[in-house]
Order: C-alpha cells, then structure tokens, then sequence
C-alpha cells in the first residue's frame, strides 16, 4: 500500500458546475483521494514546509485537477531555430515551407524524442492529459505506438490520431487510414484514439466516406482542423464543391466524441447546422496569433458547442492559453461577465469531454483519483465558490504549477522532476532534434 497525505492546501474540488473551494488535509492510498478534512485557513501552519515520504505540505497553496491540452501536435515539438527557406507571407505558404517540410523528415526516433520533450514540457506545466493530431507523413505506421510508449514512460493519458491527408498522394493517404484504424482497435486504459483527419481542402470525399464508415462502425469521433484559414473553406468549395461543415456533415463525420481544432471562419449558419451533434471546438489562440489568421468568433454564440482550448503544438502551456482566450474574449467585446462564463464553459465542458474517454478523470473529492497539480499561489484574499474564477484568471494562471501528482505519484514534486533522467532525455532529444536541423538545412531552395 502507498500512501500520503497533503497538508494545507485549497483543494478546487468539482461538484457538477461549481468548483467548491475547500482548505484542509487530504489522505492519499493507493491512487484515490480516501479523505479531505477540512480545517481553518492558518499561514502560521505554512512555516513547517520541510516534506517527507508520508507528508506533502502544500502551505497554502492552490489545487486543482490537472489540465488537458486538447489540441497538441507533439511532431512539431523539435521546429525550433530550423534553417528555413521560402515565403511565409500566409497560411497556405507556412504549411508548405515548414509544416509539410516537417511531416515527410520525420521519423520514429524523431518522433520518440518529439513525444518525450512534449512529456517533460507538458508535466511542468500541468498537462497529464494530452490529445493530439499527429502526423509523419512518411514514416506513418506504427508512429501513435512510439508516442504512445513515451507517454506512457511518463505516466501521461492521451487520445491520440494520425493525420490523415490526401496531399502526398494515394498510399500516404492509404496508410494514414490504416495508422487510425489499427490504433483505434488497440486502445487500452490510459491511451485512447481518435480518427485523424488533416482538414477538408486537402481530404478527398471518398476518404471521408471511409471514414465516417469506420467511426459509425468502431463509435468513435474525429479531430480534424476546420477553418483555421480561408483557404480550408476555398479550397474545398473549388475542389469539391463544397464547404467543409457540408461535407463532415454530409459524410456523417460528427459526434460527441469529433474535436473541431480552430474554427475561426465559422459562420453562424453553420454553427446552427453542427450544434445538433454536439461536437467539441478546440480553440488554439496562441498559435493563431503567431500565424496571423484570426480570433475566434466569440460573438456568434460559441458557447452553445463545447468549447476546449489546446495550444496546437506551440508550447505546452495550456495556462497562458487559457488566460489569452479570456483576454481575447474581452478584446472582442464580451463584458468581463461574459469572458468569465466562457472560462467557466471551457473548464467544465472539459471535464465532460475528457470523460467519454477517462470516466474515472478525478473531482478532486473524496473516493476520485489522486491526479492533481499544485499552483505556486497561495491566495492573497479569501478564496470561495463565489470569488473562484477571479482567483483563477488573476491569480492562479499568472503563477507555475510546483508539483503534479498523477494517479498518486508525484511526477514533479516542488519543481523537481520526479519521473526520467531529464539530462539523458535531453540528450536524446537534442541528437534527434539536429538531425532534423540538419535535413532541414540540406533541402534549403
């Protein structure tokens, strides 16, 4: 049997829609939260701060249940300082010139150290569960296996798909969907699937046909990118006659289980047109900025689909994501009010999200999983139900998570990373990284 107790900390507990702030003790055995005793906030019991083997003294601190990134692309994590050659002037430009570069050097030990660099940036920023969109053009069999093993070295969940694409001809295409469906069929408890497509203007109709044969067959869902530029919904109208929410609906491609990644040019009659699905909207803010293509259209009433939030391979800091959705939010006109129910949205149709694939994702109450992160913030004002999503958006997403607990480990622990050789890891990710740099710099035009 092992066991711990956490001292002194806020524990954001989850009941239905309402995060209940509750300060005390809590008792850790074997992977469940057994008890929370709750007690008088005190800062003369924060003094004693020195942690052992049986007590993890939180003197203070935030916690709450640990964050999923729900739009990752852990092939890019290795895109750093490349050579690169061509116009970048839009979006259609940077997919040829990097990304589509990118997918076709890749391969397994690329992809291995790619997995683990997004492992050990995702733990110190609080993420133990990541869904990603993957894609290795060339080297596409077997390539959700090696992610999955390194994930799993690091006791990570994930739902994990291939990128499947028509744009490097019929056996990539081919193999793309037999990557989806054999990891389909081998799911196991900490790592599920879903069916991985690139974006409408570069997947033909009889691709998709295929797939929403499989997913109606197997009751999965997709994740796909939809209009993260005008180009996806050009594309597809000159290519196929059609606009991207015509065709997924069409082909019967959505469910509750299908994540929309970006969504930025939705128009609100299409909005009304997939709502009756209830598919999840992943919005990655960062990455659009950084592209240059857009904010999402908060004003068209997003919150009647599940909105999630990832960071589409840029970083692992779901956080600064969050924060920037909320300020995007504001930037657009939605009152502070609004901002606040959006976060509010977000956070809990995420726990209902991740719940189709990990039932048991922790409350943070008596009898849930011990998976947990501990914010380095300790609350200048009385923390309550009612004043929560002040503290969360001012206070707790401004400050590093200092420890992550996943099914009653530590995997860090007061910033140490208790989980790998992180200087061995390096190691490898830098050799690997180089390669690339290397291919990258080979095939300058």
């Amino acid at each position: 049997m092992k066991s711990f107790t956490v001292t002194n900390a806020f524990f954001a507990s989850i009941d239905n829609s309402s995060i209940v702030p509750v300060f005390g003790d809590a008792t850790i055995v074997n992977g469940k939260i057994t008890k929370i005793i709750p007690k008088r906030f005190d800062p003369a019991l924060f003094n004693n701060t020195e942690n052992d083997t049986t007590t993890y003294n939180a003197a203070g601190r935030v916690i709450t249940a640990p964050l999923t990134n729900f739009h990752d692309h852990i092939y890019s994590r290795l895109a750093k300082g490349l050579p690169l050659s061509g116009d970048f002037s839009n979006f259609e430009n940077i997919l040829t010139n990097l990304w589509w570069k990118l997918d076709c050097f890749l391969d397994l030990p690329m992809i291995t150290a790619s997995a683990k660099m997004t492992a050990l940036e995702s733990i110190r920023n609080g993420v133990t569960y990541i869904v990603d969109h993957h894609s290795s053009q060339v080297h596409t069999e077997n390539s959700l296996v090696a992610i999955r093993e390194s994930l799993d070295q690091f006791s990570l969940r994930s739902v994990l798909c291939f990128e499947t694409s028509c744009r490097n001809g019929e056996n990539a295409t081919k193999a793309g969907l037999m990557e989806n469906m054999n990891y389909l069929r081998a799911q196991n408890d900490n790592h599920k699937a879903l069916f991985g497509l690139h974006a409408a203007f570069t997947l033909d109709d009889a691709t998709l046909e295929e797939t929403g044969r499989f997913i109606r067959e197997h009751s999965a869902g997709i994740h796909i990118h939809l209009y993260e530029d005008h180009a996806d919904r050009k594309n597809s109208n000159a290519k196929f006659g059609a606009s991207p929410v015509d065709r997924l609906l069409k082909f019967g491609l959505l469910n509750k289980k299908s994540i929309l990644a970006h969504g930025l040019f939705l128009e609100k009659a299409e909005l009304e047109k997939i709502k009756q699905f209830q598919p999840a909207l992943v919005l990655n803010i960062d990455s659009n900025m950084n592209n240059a293509v857009g904010l999402p259209p908060f004003g068209i009433g997003l919150k009647e689909l599940t909105i999630l939030a990832g960071t589409d391979g840029m970083h692992a800091n779901l956080a600064r994501s969050l924060k920037q959705i909320f300020l995007a939010a504001r930037v657009q006109g939605l009152s502070t009010d609004e901002a606040f129910g959006l976060v509010n949205h977000i956070y809990f149709g995420q726990m209902e999200f991740i719940k189709q694939f990990f039932p048991d994702f922790t409350t943070l109450q008596t009898n849930s999983a011990a998976d947990f992160i501990v914010w380095d913030y300790v609350p200048p004002t009385p923390l309550t139900a009612n004043n929560f999503w002040g503290h969360y958006i001012y206070g707790i997403l401004e400050n590093p998570v200092c420890t992550v607990v996943q099914n009653g480990d530590f995997l860090i622990k007061d910033y140490s990373m208790m989980v790998g050789d992180e200087g061995k890891i390096h190691e490898e990710i830098y050799k690997e990284g180089s390669r690339l740099y290397n291919l990258f710099a080979q095939n300058i035009s």
